[in-house]
């Protein structure tokens, strides 16, 4: 079987099919298009479908121009699974969030196998790309993919390789990216490789699934812990007089040693604030309180309070209260100059402000109407800025910095500014650090 897939890869003789087509499945289904593989796209959300059968991006970094070589190609999409029987590979890129008790939530991947199970054959290659924690492929792929007959490593390839993507970072998409592999066996491994060596550049194979998966957490929690030390740096600076940007950029050109992380208002995104809770709670299993990693997730799951508090503060200086007072929040998204709206810590601050009487407003370029999201609900769109509409608020809060806002124009129209990501530096009597 091996041998085989490989061969046929190598002409680009196989159907790939992507389940989740987010902002990891559909970059990944659009490079493998590109190269020539024939690609079935797979998501229970009817609109995504819809929209990617009328060639139009829903994801804001992805161009109309690079959908259409996805669509050009004769790529199909589905809501249903029945076409996953055709597709020699089946790459899983769907959600691994957390449930309200901060522990692993893998519902989305094991319905998606579930539902996959009755169109598996032998032959086929199945991958893993979602975030987890170590053992998730063998603990919960593997059973039930071999409880419809089929022998893994014989009669079908098993595979995790966990997504790296950076939406809106231009220097690197899915091509460039290196790509880590394990297989759950060393045939496994090599299908895997073969696979992804036509459609990255550099692929980077590991000894087993387990260390794929930790590999990415590690990746995570790396950059986890390092915004949660800065800050909790930022917090002390604060009270010390001291601005903590400035400390950093001092800091950086040292040529080795040091790597430079900024402080904000929280952690966004699909992947840094969740994945270091996927590994605390495998670490239960083994007997072990990851003290280190949870101490930075409570640092950083603390600011958006801290923020909302400098904001209070502020408005004291103007002999305001929180309460009644007309807010604008600069900035929705959970990074720069993207409209990923994914564990946003500027909707938690919106929400806290909300709770303690705030008439709340918003302004963001990238996410024109405050969309539907499981937890927060805001009947809200976006304000457009301009000397006139800055003048009705009491105060804006900067939480994402993106590259489109005028800092000038506000600074000059703002009555108030709290800023929470280092935009404006110096003295200011009206910008207040947070």
């Amino acid at each position: 079987m091996r041998d085989k897939i490989i061969k046929r890869m190598s002409a680009k003789d196989v159907t790939v099919g992507v389940v989740g087509l987010g902002y990891v499945g559909l970059p990944l289904a659009i490079r493998f298009a590109e190269v020539g593989f024939r690609v079935v796209g797979f998501d229970i959300d009817q609109s995504k479908i819809t929209s990617l059968k009328n060639g139009e991006s829903y994801i804001r970094h992805i161009s109309t121009d690079k959908l259409a070589n996805l669509v050009l190609s004769g790529a199909t999409f589905q809501s249903e699974f029945e076409g996953a029987s055709a597709c020699d590979v089946i790459i899983i890129c769907v959600p691994t969030p957390l449930t309200k008790h901060r522990e692993p939530d893998l519902r989305f991947v094991t319905e998606t196998c579930e539902q996959l199970l009755p169109h598996l054959r032998k032959g086929q290659v199945m991958i893993l790309e979602s975030t987890t924690y170590p053992g998730t492929t063998e603990e919960e792929l593997l059973p039930r993919i071999e409880s419809t007959g089929l022998e893994v490593g014989k009669d079908i390839s098993l595979v995790y390789s966990p997504e790296r993507e950076d939406p809106g970072n231009i220097n690197f998409e899915t091509r460039n990216i290196p790509k880590v592999v394990g297989g759950h066996t060393p045939d496994c491994l090599d299908v895997g490789v073969a696979l992804y060596s036509h459609v990255i550049d550099v692929v980077v194979p590991v000894s087993s699934t387990k260390v794929a998966e930790l590999t990415k957490l590690l990746e995570n929690i790396h950059r986890a812990v390092n915004i949660g030390l800065v800050n909790e740096m930022k917090m002390l600076t604060d009270k010390m007089g001291i601005d903590i940007f400035e400390v950093i950029d001092a800091a950086a050109t040292k040529p080795f040693g040091f790597t430079a992380y900024y402080p904000g208002p929280g952690l966004g995104g699909h992947c840094i604030p969740i994945d270091p809770y996927y590994l605390t709670w495998k670490a239960k299993e083994y007997g072990l309180h990851t003290r280190f990693i949870e101490l930075s997730g409570e640092v950083n799951r603390s600011m958006p309070e801290y923020v909302v508090a400098k904001v209070s503060s502020a408005l004291n200086t103007r002999e305001k209260a929180l309460l009644n007072s007309k807010i604008l929040v600069l900035g929705i998204a959970y990074k720069k100059n993207v409209d990923d709206m994914r564990e946003s810590p500027a909707v938690e601050i919106m929400e806290l402000l909300r709770e303690k009487g705030v008439d709340v407003a918003y302004s963001d370029p990238h996410v024109s109407v405050f969309p539907k999201m499981r937890e927060h609900s805001f009947d809200l769109t976006s304000v457009e800025l301009s000397p006139q509409s800055l003048s009705k608020f009491d105060a804006v809060v900067l939480t994402t910095d993106h590259d489109s806002f005028d800092y000038q124009m506000i600074s000059e129209n703002a009555d108030l500014i709290v800023d929470s990501r280092g935009i404006y530096r110096g003295n200011n009597n009206k910008v207040f650090k947070a």
